[in-house]
């Protein structure tokens, strides 16, 4: 993995080790700040009441540095730093469990679908008391789950208490690869529903399989396709213009604009359509974040798919991942440029705002729900570029209170779909 953590630049030659950092900031005559925090190193390892590790020291400082600059900015220790490549590669070798600690107890969450742990009938709220015979308890979660991991087709024992059972019992899987944030379809009538809950490097081709599997399911009376990107905080770039691709015959996609003119990329979409011009409706919220508003804003702009929900996160920054040593040392999580839709907006702060306004429940009846958790409201986060943009919050599209919707925002899509809400659909229009 090297680069953008919404999509991956490779970072080989920018840093040389810690010497080569120091040789730049003193190039840059902060030779005296670097003089004062040396000193400040040495009275503290010197001074304070244990002894510290100088490994400690060194990654509180990194993280204190990287973390005074922006929210997105950060360290990764290499713990952490090896759990964000499992999670932008999409897969790693387990046995498919979801835990969690219950008092000293390491407990089963739930067992992934088609997981061997699942195969082997291991159930939600079974506690782990040991793995290949050595007791677990009291351990860290991250420890477990290192034991847990590892190559597939390599087995792993687990010592089982179950309630309602007197003795513990042990059970052997055989790790297999498991899948996270997989992309999930079904069917809606002759509506095709597809859900990308991240952007991993699996995503695009999840995409297209999904959209096969579909037209075959459904067959010529398919409708269109609803793409379900509600709580998708984002993820791999290049995945994000891969796609949006999947539905533009052409034109821009995204730039990405850093610090100097001369940084600025665009990325441009190549004919076809796997949608085969079939309308789309793209479904955000506040929880979708980065990866996900360059999906929403591209199609929005290029007017080949309408957006409903709510106002999206509004994070129009970008980062780039610097491995330390090949990511023994850990990684920098550093903030390096903004991206621009296609027409050039930024989102920073101000989001992706829908065409169409869908509360997602009946509860919701103002704007400050959609506020909590945004960009906006995140401490040193980037200023915005260009006027506020506005919603019309009047107009949202409320739920019957009379009655009752597993997901409000999804039927309503359906209901667009097929021609019952009143509502033109827009026709594909790629700009050349």
């Amino acid at each position: 993995m090297n680069g953008f953590s919404l999509g991956l630049l490779s970072a080989a030659g920018v840093f040389c080790g810690t010497l080569g950092l120091l040789q730049l900031a003193q190039g840059a005559d902060s030779s005296a700040e670097l003089a004062r925090f040396g000193k400040a190193y040495a009275v503290v390892r010197a001074n304070y009441v244990e002894p510290p590790g100088d490994q400690q020291l060194v990654e509180g400082a990194l993280s204190g540095m990287l973390g005074s600059l922006d929210p997105h900015s950060s360290y990764f220790d290499p713990r952490t730093f090896a759990a964000m490549q499992v999670k932008t590669e999409g897969q790693y070798g387990g046995v498919g469990l979801v835990i969690g600690l219950d008092e000293s107890l390491v407990t089963v969450i739930s067992p992934i679908e088609d997981s061997p742990a699942s195969k082997a009938g291991i159930k939600a709220g079974d506690h782990i008391l040991s793995i290949d015979g050595k007791l677990i308890t009291g351990q860290k979660l991250d420890d477990v789950q290192d034991k847990l991991r590892g190559p597939a087709g390599t087995k792993v024992m687990l010592g089982i208490m179950r309630q309602g059972l007197h003795d513990p019992f042990d059970v052997t899987l055989k790790r297999q690869v498991i899948a996270v944030e997989a992309v999930t379809h079904k069917r809606q009538g002759d509506v095709g529903y597809i859900r990308l809950p991240a952007f991993n490097e699996h995503t695009d081709s999840g995409l297209r399989a999904a959209v096969a599997a579909l037209k075959k399911e459904i067959g010529p009376r398919l409708k269109g396709y609803i793409i379900d990107l509600r709580d998708n905080g984002g993820g791999l770039l290049d995945q994000a213009v891969a796609v949006s691709d999947d539905f533009l015959g052409g034109g821009e996609i995204v730039s990405i604009r850093g610090r100097s003119k001369d940084e600025t990329q665009r990325f441009d979409a190549q004919p076809g359509d796997i949608a085969d011009g079939k309308p789309v409706i793209i479904l955000v919220n506040g929880g979708s974040a980065s990866a996900s508003e360059i999906v929403a804003g591209a199609l929005q702009d290029h007017k080949r798919a309408r957006v409903e929900g709510s106002v999206t996160f509004g994070k129009g920054s970008v980062q780039t991942v610097v491995p330390l040593e090949n990511g023994k040392a850990g990684a920098l999580h550093l903030t390096t440029a903004r991206y621009y839709t296609p027409s050039g907006r930024s989102i920073q702060t101000t989001g992706i705002v829908p065409d169409i306004a869908v509360s997602d429940n009946a509860a919701e009846s103002n704007v400050l729900r959609a506020l909590i958790g945004r960009e906006a409201d995140l401490p040193r986060h980037l200023a915005a570029e260009g006027p506020p943009i506005k919603s019309d919050i009047a107009s949202v599209i409320r739920p019957d209170p009379k009655k009752t919707y597993p997901d409000f925002q999804l039927s309503y899509a359906v209901q667009i779909l097929q021609g019952k809400a009143g509502m033109e659909l827009r026709k594909p229009h790629p700009r050349p």
